[in-house]
């Protein structure tokens, strides 16, 4: 049977007998028992024949419904089906996306990409905290540079690096939302040739708050008192400070990661800040203050927590040195654990010749010129060691 014609349709929805008549590309005129008349396509994905309507006759012409049914046809060359894509496109026309939900829908697909757990967790607070009153509840194709700048104005000379995440991840959810054509794509967050005209930049109002640090020429002194306690907290503060590590490198760290017979200790990417595998060279003194330390069977950390299978609680080091009189308000000086990275750097600087570069590569800072980062292959890894070992005896 050739293809139909307006007087055929016409004709057939006349004498409404039931049946269905093709049209040709899975397009039928069916008519049923009760005499309505309407507009089929029928089409075959992944194996399966699949049905959906286009309309009623005469509601919807011949004409048009062929212009329904060839789109259709495009979208299951593609492996689409119309079915679902007409479903989603429903739902779009009768409930707007808002703001909240692309976020959601963001952080999903992006979490496994993610290093850890917290960053997720810090995602979802600041756009609580700050962006969810004020375009949480916004479609997001209306979300507008004024809302933007309603949210940052206020933090932006007081939370300045608070703000700019906050700036960094409202432009990524609206990328993420004109990706999908929930919005289009000029985006009221963009920093780069949009923002930084209406704010100041961040490096006029940024503040920079340093950990408290002890003077370099205080920590031998405070060596020797914390070497009197015998407690892990005790001794992993020790290994800190030897180290010019984290806090979490340290309470994390693994029996596995350290190489005895070559005194090193292997820190993986997912565990360092800069996201970058680190070596560790381990002075002797840091050898023999790990060497003194128990194993407990059944959990791999060095310095295993009250819980099976867990490291000591992320406080315990900050908690050990308030004990002694150490932090806010402490009588001893407000010093915290990281500030002992401080220390280090300025002992390196100020009484030491070692190169200014083997010291950033000891506390594993990323370098910040882009030229230098790319020709930089080798680690300083022994120049680091006798470094390492000279700080070790300096503050022992």
């Amino acid at each position: 049977m050739g293809k139909l014609t307006s007087k055929a349709v016409q004709k057939l929805a006349k004498e409404a007998q039931k049946g269905s008549t093709g049209d040709g590309q899975g397009l039928y005129l069916q008519i049923t028992a009760g005499g309505s008349v309407s507009w089929i396509y029928r089409f075959k994905l992944n194996g399966k024949q699949r049905y959906m309507g286009l309309g009623a006759y005469p509601d919807v012409a011949l004409s048009e419904a062929r212009e329904i049914a060839a789109d259709h046809r495009k979208l299951v060359k593609q492996g689409i089906d119309p079915l679902t894509a007409r479903e989603q496109a429903t739902e779009k026309e009768a409930v707007p996306i808002t703001f909240t939900h692309c976020a959601a829908r963001y952080i999903q697909s992006h979490r496994r990409s993610w290093r850890n757990a917290k960053h997720a967790r810090q995602w979802v607070s600041t756009l609580k905290t700050y962006v969810r009153p004020v375009i949480g509840n916004l479609p997001v194709e209306e979300v507008t540079t004024q809302d933007i700048l309603k949210i940052l104005t206020p933090i932006w000379t007081i939370k300045n690096e608070t703000a700019k995440r906050v700036q960094g991840r409202i432009e990524n959810v609206l990328d993420f939302a004109a990706a999908h054509e929930y919005r289009d794509p000029v985006n009221p967050a963009r920093w780069r040739g949009h923002l930084d005209k209406l704010l100041a930049k961040p490096s006029r109002v940024q503040k920079v708050n340093h950990h408290p640090a002890m003077s370099y020429d205080q920590v031998a002194a405070f060596m020797n008192s914390i070497q009197h306690y015998n407690s892990l907290s005790s001794k992993a503060l020790q290994l800190l400070i030897l180290t010019a590590t984290r806090t979490s490198e340290v309470l994390n760290a693994e029996w596995h990661e350290i190489d005895i017979a070559k005194s090193t200790w292997q820190i993986p990417a997912e565990r360092m800040k800069a996201n970058r595998e680190h070596r560790v060279p381990l002075s002797s003194q840091a050898m023999d203050l790990l060497l003194s330390l128990p194993r407990v069977k059944g959990n791999s950390h060095i310095f295993p927590g009250m819980k099976a299978g867990r490291p000591l609680s992320n406080m315990s080091l900050l908690q050990f040195m308030r004990g002694l009189g150490y932090g806010p308000n402490g009588e001893q000086g407000y010093f915290v654990p990281h500030g002992f990275r401080s220390s280090f750097r300025d002992w390196t600087g100020e009484v030491t010749s070692h190169p200014r570069d083997v010291a950033e590569m000891a506390l594993a800072h990323a370098i910040e010129n882009k030229v230098e980062a790319a020709y930089r292959r080798g680690d300083l890894f022994e120049k680091r060691r006798a470094m390492m070992q000279e700080w070790a005896d300096y503050i022992a």
